[in-house]
């Protein structure tokens, strides 16, 4: 199989789509089109099977909206952290109900949620 690369960029009224590797390029009229229009591209171009072609697509987006993912990328490890540290503290608060002598009902009742969820907390530590 061989790996064929798609960089696809926006023109003024279509994705511009070149193929490094045949040194061709087509346009789509949506980022959905991109990959069916390269495929044939390809299959004309090099007279091979459409099988035989795995198509890795880069799509080339623009500065603001690339910043834009990075500091959507940024504030979520940032939420995924915060949300781990919570899980802990939840652990914590149920081991400390568990060691003032709450039954898992009561640390259920105390902390919102089911008593199942208390029993997973308290032996999960």
């Amino acid at each position: 199989m061989t790996v064929y690369t798609a960089q696809v960029s926006r023109g003024e009224k279509y994705w511009l789509v070149h193929v490094p590797e045949i040194d061709r390029t087509t346009q789509a009229r949506t980022l959905l089109e991109v990959e069916a229009m390269v495929r044939d591209l390809i299959v004309v171009m090099e007279q091979v099977e459409p099988s035989s072609i795995e198509l890795r697509v880069r799509i080339e987006l623009p500065d603001e909206a690339r910043q834009h993912l990075a500091e959507a990328d940024r504030l979520r490890g940032i939420a995924l952290d915060a949300q781990s540290r919570a899980a802990e503290e939840y652990r914590t608060a149920a081991l400390a109900l568990r060691a003032a002598g709450l039954g898992l009902r009561e640390i259920g009742a105390a902390l919102g949620i089911s008593h199942q969820r208390a029993h997973q907390l308290v032996t999960a530590a």
